[in-house]
C-alpha cells in the first residue's frame, strides 16, 4: 500500500512526517530564542498541526480528481496526526531525558508541575495531539467531504 504514492496510508505518512518535522523545527526554534517557556506559543503547534492535515487532505483530492469521502477523510486525518504526534512526543521525551534542567523549569512553571516527569509529559503530549488531531480532521472535513455521495448508493 505505500507503494501506491495515492494511497491514503502513504498521503498520511509523507504529511505526517512533513508535519512532525514541523513541530521539532518549532521546538528548537522557540528553546534557541529562548521563547519555550512562553506558553501561549505552543499554541502555534496546533497551526502546524491543522496546515499538516489540510495538506494531506488536499493532496488525495488532487492525486484522486474527485471529493473526499467523510470518513477516508477523518481516516487520512487521524492517520496523518498520529504519525506527526507519536514521533514528536517520543522526541520531547527524549529531549526532557537529556535535558534536566528544561525538566525542572517545566516542573517549576507549570501547574500541578510537581507531577510531572518526561514519561508523563510525553504521553500528555501523544494524547493532546490525538485528540486535537481528531478535532481538526472532523472540522476541516466539513468543508473537504464530498458534496453527493459515490454512485452505487
Amino acid at each position: 500500500m505505500l507503494n501506491d504514492k495515492s494511497s491514503i496510508e502513504y498521503i498520511a505518512l509523507k504529511n505526517g512526517l512533513i508535519t512532525f518535522g514541523g513541530l521539532v523545527a518549532y521546538f528548537l526554534l522557540m528553546k534557541i530564542a529562548g521563547l519555550v517557556h512562553i506558553v501561549e506559543l505552543r499554541s502555534l503547534n496546533f497551526l502546524i498541526m491543522v496546515t499538516g492535515v489540510w495538506l494531506a487532505f488536499k493532496e488525495y483530492k488532487k492525486s484522486h480528481n474527485e471529493g473526499l469521502a467523510y470518513f477516508n477523510g477523518i481516516g487520512l486525518g487521524l492517520r496523518t496526526t498520529i504519525v506527526s504526534v507519536v514521533p514528536f512526543a517520543l522526541f520531547i521525551f527524549f529531549y526532557l531525558k537529556l535535558d534536566p534542567a528544561f525538566m525542572e523549569t517545566i516542573r517549576a512553571n507549570e501547574m500541578f508541575g510537581y507531577h510531572l516527569n518526561p514519561y508523563l509529559l510525553g504521553f500528555l503530549i501523544a494524547f493532546e495531539g490525538s485528540l486535537s488531531g481528531f478535532f481538526i480532521a472532523y472540522t476541516l472535513m466539513q468543508y473537504m467531504k464530498r458534496r453527493k455521495p459515490a454512485s452505487g448508493w
